[in-house]
């Protein structure tokens, strides 16, 4: 195997293949320095609320990531138990499974009515861009991550005159590994929880598959 510019991209872990922290480090490749992307570029610190939206393996890692960055208030948008309560346990404080205008009532009940300072949008479709702008507070910051599923975003005048300021973009996951190993390794963070399915390589297209239809959150694929 060739690894185009190695020294820069290879990571040599302190762990044996077998060790029990292969799921969680796994997801530094990927899944968890995303949703960790979408809360630092949000600027998620102890002194801002956040609502995270979308219950999938980004979303559950944008809720460790917040609750890692020292938000107190962390507000899940799902609708699927098993995930919500996976998000609860990695710090969600609240869950809110509704949608649309009665989600966006909700999390503002939550806020005093005022929303939050941050949302994390995570892969969402484009209703979910619209309920940010619903739930995120005057002066606020809206961060999406994940493949782009929609072209649009709305930014007429009620967002400008808000002054709500969007960012978020592609994950620099190797820049984030140094940052977040040391937790995974002395066991303070357990992103690999996001698995909910182990595959083999012959099996790649039914794990895609069992995700596409919400059956697995995350698959991990095994030699």
């Amino acid at each position: 195997m060739r690894v185009p510019q190695a020294q820069g991209t290879l990571v040599k872990l302190p762990v044996a293949a077998d060790s029990a922290l292969l799921p969680s480090l796994m997801t530094l490749s990927d899944v968890f320095p995303t949703g960790y992307h979408c809360a630092v570029k949000a600027g998620v610190t102890p002194r801002t609320t956040v609502t995270v939206i979308g219950d999938g393996a980004v979303g559950l890692s944008a809720v460790l990531a917040a609750k890692r960055l020292g938000a107190e208030q962390i507000i899940l948008m799902g609708r699927h138990r098993e995930r919500t309560d996976l998000g609860v346990e990695f710090g969600a404080t609240d869950v809110v499974a509704e949608r649309g205008e009665a989600g966006i009532e909700k999390v503002r009940g939550l806020t005093g009515g005022d929303g939050t300072h941050t949302v994390l949008e995570c892969v969402g479709l484009a209703a979910a861009i619209e309920t940010a702008l619903g739930v995120v507070r005057d002066g606020g910051v809206v961060s999406r991550v994940g493949a782009p599923q929609y072209s649009q975003v709305p930014m007429d005048f009620g967002p400008f005159l808000r002054n709500i300021t969007r960012t978020g973009g592609v994950a620099p996951a190797r820049a984030y590994i140094d940052q977040l190993l040391p937790d995974i390794l002395d066991g303070r963070i357990e992103p690999g929880r996001v698995f909910d399915r182990t595959v083999g390589l012959d099996e790649v297209p039914d794990g895609y598959q069992a995700m596409a239809d919400r059956k697995a959150l995350k698959v991990l694929v095994t030699p």
